[in-house]
């Protein structure tokens, strides 16, 4: 509901929004003009190439160089050799970073990626990471939502926790932790994560993300982590 408001999709009950400077019900064309939106799944035509894709929306906004622009956006997400096939030779993180970049195109500086990651094995989850740290860090301003705390731990600035509709506590990480009461120092043996592990047999390294069957699981009967 939150996203939806700000995206100007959804009138607010009450109070006042503002993006990038403009008042989300006075000036919605304004907003607009500033945002891009991703859902939770990747919105693109599986159908058409990864290049393809781009082209169309480029074109959709009247822009341009259209191939220009998606060649830039193949190469900036590591999608350059795949840019030749269909979509749906994709795998889900490879899906998700075409959908992010089509979001890009216009340069908008705020972007809203809603549970970017959802349904994303740990591979593909961790290639998303990466594509938001390197967002964040060319200066476009990034509000990801997520149910996943650790998602949440590590790529935001700042975070706002919501609890039944309302924003209970927000802050920098550190200043959210020292609400709790000082922790006791304690050495402890830590063992490898699933994810770790996974990672690690797969290869963290493989931002391709080739593999659309790398997944984790246990037979019935067996010993789970």
């Amino acid at each position: 509901t939150t996203v939806r408001i700000l995206a100007t999709l959804l009138k607010a009950d009450g109070g006042t929004v503002g993006v990038d400077g403009f008042d989300v019900a006075a000036q919605p064309a304004r907003v607009r003009q500033s945002i891009s939106l991703t859902g939770q799944f990747a919105a693109v035509d599986q159908i058409l190439t990864g290049r393809e894709n781009l082209v169309l929306v480029a074109r959709l906004r009247h822009l341009d160089g259209p191939g220009a622009i998606a060649d830039g956006l193949l190469e900036r997400f590591s999608l350059t050799e795949a840019g030749g096939r269909r979509v749906a030779t994709y795998s889900g993180g490879m899906r998700r970073r075409l959908d992010i970049a089509m979001s890009l195109i216009g340069n908008p500086p705020v972007v809203f990626l809603d549970e970017p990651t959802t349904g994303l094995d740990p591979q593909g989850r961790i290639e998303v990471w990466r594509t938001v740290k390197a967002l964040a860090g060319s200066g476009t301003t990034v509000l990801l939502t997520t149910q996943l705390l650790d998602e949440a731990e590590q790529l935001a600035d700042r975070i706002a926790i919501l609890h039944q509709g309302r924003i209970i506590a927000d802050g920098t990480l550190e200043e959210l932790q020292r609400l709790l009461p000082p922790a006791k120092t304690e050495y402890v043996e830590r063992r490898p994560s699933l994810e770790d592990v996974f990672l690690a047999i797969v290869g963290e390294g493989a931002g391709a993300g080739e593999d659309e069957d790398a997944g984790t699981g246990a037979a019935e009967g067996e010993e789970r982590a």
